[in-house]
């Protein structure tokens, strides 16, 4: 899943450790959700987006998921 986690953990000033320490999941999940590899369960979507005071729109919408190829 595409999303923009890393960015806005970055614009932050947040380390992945400090993000997974304060959603509750290890420093490889995030790892795995920056990298586009795991897809978060809802929860953990709105656990990060509160952590990165952000909206669901700006970290996980990527105008993508309506195109067909």
């Amino acid at each position: 899943m595409e999303n923009k986690v890393k960015y806005f953990r970055v614009q932050a000033n947040m380390t992945q450790q400090h993000l997974a320490e304060k959603v509750g999941v290890t420093r490889q999940t995030i790892i795995l959700i920056e990298k586009g590899t795991y897809n978060p369960s809802l929860k953990l979507c709105l656990d990060i987006c509160y952590a990165l005071n952000q909206t669901l729109n700006d970290i996980f919408w990527t105008g993508k998921e309506n195109k067909i190829e």
